[in-house]
């Protein structure tokens, strides 16, 4: 057992290698003759099932002895660590007593490896045979490149277009409505030329998802890691923001596949309220870290135009909700959109509270 530092929080956790420095911060590891090349980090929050088959996949890459993998678990309680023993005795699994969170919990892992880069991988992907190798010589080809990102495929196998995309900013936030961006996909706003440019090659884009985010080391150590100053949402804009700010490039390989099935469109997942509000919560912190109050709360109004604009739209449908499918839809809807709307104008307050992350 050892105790550790997350932030402003010390909380107890188990590193079943036995190490026990501190991990305070992005701090490299100590390095020996023996570093891995990539250091591979899965954060569990009651996921066994899909760490499982994360790591299946991942035993297959050709060049697996140059890896190392590190389980976080968030205080699941689901076994993960029981089954990690018993079918991948070779993983580093880190359990800690508490939930850290998204960003604490990559933070402390990142701590804790010794790889030349750093993997940031969701624990619901599978891995295409190669994919972590391409990635890694996309970053011995780029030196000016400081992260990397993957082509990311839904369960289906069909393109998931957020695995690129452009840094928030009012007008993309404001236009962001599914229909647009299938319609005008190759518009400068969203971000996604580089998934229908045809390239075979690694493109610079903007940002990339946090599904899979490959940075080297020092660039890691460099811009802190994950902010830990959102509760949910919008880490991984806040990393890209950050290495591009820091004036190294972001590069989308497309070469490199990985399956996320997490990362369904939202149209195919029902979203709930408090998801919602959170999303746009940590919309306005990225903001105000990164533009500042002003442009923060410019954001927020207009948010409250889209939700207006939205809620009229519902109310012209109306008729629809004739059909019990049709009111399902609408009275789904028109909560999350009132919802929203009471939170931009100030009538409800967001209020953090332990969540799946």
């Amino acid at each position: 057992m050892n105790v550790f530092a997350v932030g402003d929080e010390t909380l107890r956790g188990v590193d079943t290698c036995g190490h026990d420095a501190a991990a305070d911060g992005i701090a490299a590891a100590e390095s020996t003759a023996r570093s891995p090349e990539v250091s591979i980090i899965l954060v569990n929050w009651r996921s066994k099932d899909y760490v499982r088959a994360c790591l299946r996949s991942l035993a297959e890459e050709r060049r697996r002895d140059s890896y190392e993998v590190l389980v976080v678990d968030n205080d699941s309680e689901d076994g993960c660590g029981t089954m990690l023993g018993e079918e991948f005795p070779q993983v580093r699994y880190i359990e800690s007593t508490a939930n850290l969170g998204f960003a604490r919990a990559n933070n402390l892992a990142a701590a804790k490896s010794g790889g030349r880069y750093i993997l940031f991988l969701n624990p619901d992907t599978e891995v295409r045979a190669g994919a972590i190798e391409t990635l890694a010589a996309a970053l011995d080809a780029h030196p000016d490149a400081g992260m990397v990102g993957a082509r990311l495929l839904n369960t289906d196998g069909t393109l998931q277009t957020t695995c690129v995309t452009a840094i928030p900013n009012i007008l993309n936030q404001t236009l962001n409505l599914e229909w647009l961006r299938k319609a005008f996909p190759m518009w400068g706003i969203w971000g996604m030329r580089a998934l229908y440019s045809g390239a075979k090659t690694p493109s610079p884009v903007e940002a990339i998802s946090g599904a899979c985010m490959m940075a080297r080391r020092e660039v890691v150590n460099e811009v802190a890691g994950f902010s830990t100053d959102y509760f949910m949402y919008a880490e991984d804009m806040d990393l890209c923001a950050k290495v591009a700010k820091a004036g190294h490039v972001i590069l989308y390989v497309p070469e490199a596949i990985i399956v996320h099935h997490g990362g369904a469109s939202s149209s195919q997942r029902e979203e709930s309220h408090f998801s919602s509000i959170a999303t746009r919560e940590s919309l306005m912190r990225f903001f105000t870290l990164h533009r500042g109050r002003g442009y923060a709360w410019v954001s927020r109004s207009f948010m409250s135009l889209v939700c207006m604009l939205r809620l009229s739209v519902l109310a012209l449908a109306s008729p629809a909700a004739l059909h019990p499918r049709g009111a399902r839809f609408l009275r789904r809807a028109w909560a999350k959109w009132v919802n929203i709307l009471a939170w931009c104008v100030g009538w409800t307050a967001f209020r953090e509270r332990r969540v799946k992350q």
